[in-house]
């Protein structure tokens, strides 16, 4: 048995047994530039797929692949994508999170049970998390029926869910192709900055690009954009 495949026997089909449960994840929280993105996936409660893990375990060709597997076999799905002004508005924790539960109000059916990558709660309420034993920080709602729709499902937040549970694991499938999308369609519009191979991450190619170039709509703002020892004219 080859490690691929044990790699994905690790990965379980649910966290809390009989119950439509979702998993969400994000993609794109250390870039520089573009979107955070968010998934949010409910998968029939025995799917099983050998192949599905961690995104970023996954070359860019898996990705693609698997995506149209997951939509077509999930129960349903959704993404959402919260753009660099608001990020710098709000900052990226709270962007990350108002993604993710924008990501859970789309999905129908609604889910009774909800699991998070990570351990950052999408309740605005204090709650100890089962799984690591910390109190999650206070993070608010970011929707008039916030409270309402998160208050009455329960959920859990899981250090490293992407390796461990298959939908929070096909949620980063789809966050990260999704986004790759994103950024792919606005590289033709400033191709400079080689956003199709960089993805908007901080490498030396789009930084060299910000200083001689200046930076776009598309940057955010409230990031170091460039190391110290350089700075930009605006």
């Amino acid at each position: 048995m080859d490690i691929f495949v044990k790699i994905n026997l690790m990965l379980s089909p649910y966290f809390f047994l009989n119950s439509l449960e979702c998993g969400t994840d994000e993609a794109g929280r250390g870039c520089i530039a573009g979107p955070v993105t968010a998934a949010a996936v409910t998968l029939p409660a025995h799917f099983t797929n050998k192949f599905i893990k961690d995104s970023k375990l996954l070359n860019e060709k898996s990705r693609i692949a698997l995506r149209p597997i997951i939509e077509e076999q999930a129960i349903c799905f959704s993404i959402t994508h919260i753009d660099p002004l608001e990020i710098d508005a709000i900052n990226i924790l709270n962007a990350s999170i108002k993604a993710m539960q924008e990501c859970i109000k789309k999905l129908k059916p609604r889910p009774k049970y909800i699991i998070v990558d990570g351990n950052s709660s999408i309740n605005h309420s204090p709650i100890l998390c089962p799984t690591t034993g910390i109190i999650t920080n206070t993070v608010k709602k970011f929707s008039e029926d916030g409270d309402n729709f998160f208050n009455k499902i329960p959920f859990s937040c899981i250090v490293k869910g992407d390796s461990k549970y298959m939908s929070i694991a096909a949620a980063s499938i789809l966050a990260k192709t999704y986004r790759d999308d994103y950024m792919d369609k606005i590289h033709l519009e400033f191709p400079m900055y080689n956003w199709r191979k960089n993805k908007g991450y901080p490498t030396k190619e789009h930084r060299e690009a910000i200083k001689k170039y200046g930076v776009t709509k598309y940057h955010r703002m409230s990031f170091r954009l460039l190391p110290e020892q350089l700075e930009l004219d605006f």
